[in-house]
């Protein structure tokens, strides 16, 4: 097999998404629009909360100052554990896919743009996260993807090429990174497309 390893994004590819109510429920907590907290989201969370700048609260204590207000410090907890809890719904038939893939004699990997709130729970709770043969999270690292360092971390990590390395992530741009540094990467559109994809790569994913 040429391929050596297969290495998978978490949100959006090992969890299913977040319900919509999530950020309904947050913009309760705050009082804040849920555009406001989008639009903070869209500018900070991965370089402030995923790269590890900053915990939780602190990213949350960050967000009332972006938008002007007071924080509501009687939710701050509540706001912390939903914004944890919206991530915790995993895609049973990707983790099918990781193992799978495993007995095929292919190491695996995680590799997210991960907070060290969520990164904690989930040592603990999925089974998973203690299976794989390298973990690549940038709250560890300081680094996020698309940046090409973690790529490098990851492939370090597994004792691999980047062209021995295969990457499930839902994210175009960090797919994008992957490619261009040589990994074969796919944009994630579910467990039984990336089975597919792995099949006509390599022919020792054949019975997958």
């Amino acid at each position: 097999m040429a391929i050596k390893a297969v290495a998978f994004d978490y949100g959006n590819v090992i969890s299913l998404s977040p319900v919509p109510e999530t950020t309904e429920k947050l913009a309760a907590l705050t009082g804040l629009a849920v555009e406001t907290i989008q639009d903070f989201d869209r500018k900070n969370r991965a370089n402030l909360l995923d790269r590890g700048v900053c915990d939780a609260r602190e990213y949350y204590y960050r967000l009332f100052s972006f938008a002007g207000v007071a924080p509501v410090e009687e939710n701050m907890d509540a706001i912390i554990r939903t914004d944890i809890d919206a991530w915790k719904r995993v895609n049973n038939d990707t983790v099918d896919l990781m193992r799978l893939v495993k007995r095929l004699g292919c190491k695996t990997a995680i590799l997210s743009n991960m907070p060290g709130e969520f990164l904690g729970w989930a040592r603990e709770a999925v089974p998973v996260f203690r299976e794989v043969d390298a973990g690549i999270f940038s709250c560890e690292l300081g680094t996020v993807k698309p940046e090409e360092a973690i790529y490098r971390s990851l492939a370090d990590a597994l004792g691999c090429g980047y062209g021995e390395i295969v990457f499930f992530d839902d994210m175009e741009d960090n797919i994008a990174k992957a490619v261009a540094l040589g990994i074969h990467g796919f944009v994630f559109r579910g467990p039984e497309a990336a089975r597919g994809e792995l099949r006509a790569l390599d022919p020792g994913f054949a019975s997958l």
